[in-house]
């Protein structure tokens, strides 16, 4: 064996890295059962976890789900050229995703109140995915992607579960659908491919500067290494596509939010004083401002309102006000008495 394909002390062999993420082999009865009970397991949690706003069960399913197992593996095959592999770790992989948002759907059946963003901060933190995202998402990437091939960092790997968020998008987009909002279980689903292409794309990179490729058989002929490395860099172009400019857009368009919500907040704040009522919260609904109020039970004039938004730069089409009454009510013998 020469010296450039002889692995190295640190690196993990290719055969642990098959047995490790791919679903081949005499073990692949018990291999598949272990991930079809754990995903089911950590779906529910998941859900549990998601309507129930609790981000410490949320944490917990992303350490039991069993979703990156696959995602890796249609990594690896990739870097391999293994096409029945590839095909049985995507098929897995779609799945398995499909799965978790049925269980998502399911438990949002049995839930009273709908859940979506805007009651649930779990929900709310997984529908508006940006660049920042895709940011993390890549650097978790490549933690997972050397634990993968490095044998003296595997001890990583639960926090890359942790780190890495697949199972909870998917109980969201299943969630968000059952409660009718299916623009938050799009941006829910992008999340999850965010990550899915983070996973691969910075793996096949990870691979590549390991040499984790000239493990496996060398190709017959330089047309084989060409045609296979033009194969990777389509697809890595193709996820960052697919990926970057949902994701590009959903940044710009937060960005924007929160520019007019800040003004609209100020402007808002100081009516409320005129009018005396107080300003408790701003935020954005499906393109519309929301400003909630709470005050006297009187209704306030809303011209100079109007006028203060147009001078700011706003459209006071895209505002709407809320205005939410206060009661004070004495209790004792004393009130009691006086309505006598």
């Amino acid at each position: 064996m020469s010296e450039t394909t002889r692995p190295r002390p640190q690196l993990n062999d290719l055969a642990h890295m098959r047995d490790a993420v791919l679903f081949d082999g005499p073990e692949s009865p018990h291999k598949l059962s272990r991930f079809w009970m754990l995903l089911i397991l950590s779906s529910i949690i998941a859900a549990a976890g998601v309507v129930a706003d609790s981000t410490a069960t949320v944490i917990g399913a992303m350490i039991v789900a069993p979703l990156m197992l696959p995602i890796q593996g249609t990594m690896l095959a990739t870097v391999l050229g293994d096409r029945d592999a590839l095909i049985r770790s995507l098929l897995l992989l779609v799945a398995g995703a499909a799965t978790a948002v049925g269980i998502g759907f399911a438990v949002g059946l049995v839930v009273v109140n709908e859940v979506v963003a805007s009651n649930n901060s779990q929900v709310a933190s997984r529908v508006s995915p940006g660049l920042i995202d895709l940011l993390a998402a890549l650097a978790t990437g490549v933690v997972g992607s050397i634990a993968l091939v490095r044998r003296d960092i595997s001890d990583t790997l639960p926090g890359v579960a942790i780190a890495i968020s697949l199972v909870p998008p998917l109980s969201v987009v299943g969630l968000t659908l059952q409660s009718g909002a299916p623009d938050q279980a799009l941006g829910a689903l992008l999340l999850f491919l965010t990550n899915v292409a983070a996973i691969i794309g910075t793996g096949i990179v990870v691979m590549a500067v390991y040499g984790a490729s000239r493990l496996a058989a060398p190709p017959a002929d330089m047309r084989q290494i060409a045609h296979k490395r033009r194969n990777t860099a389509i697809a890595l172009t193709l996820m960052g596509i697919v990926v970057i400019v949902p994701l590009t857009i959903t940044s710009v368009q937060t960005a924007q939010n929160v520019t007019r919500e800040s003004t609209v907040h100020g402007v808002a704040k100081d009516w409320g004083a005129d009018v005396g009522w107080e300003l408790t919260s701003v935020t954005t609904a499906n393109g519309v401002i929301v400003a909630k109020f709470e005050g006297d039970g009187g209704r306030p004039e809303t011209a100079s309102l109007e006028s203060a938004l147009r001078e700011a730069g706003i459209d006071p089409s895209d505002v709407e006000v809320e205005l939410e009454p206060t009661y004070t009510v004495k209790l004792g013998p004393a009130a009691d008495s006086g309505g006598d």
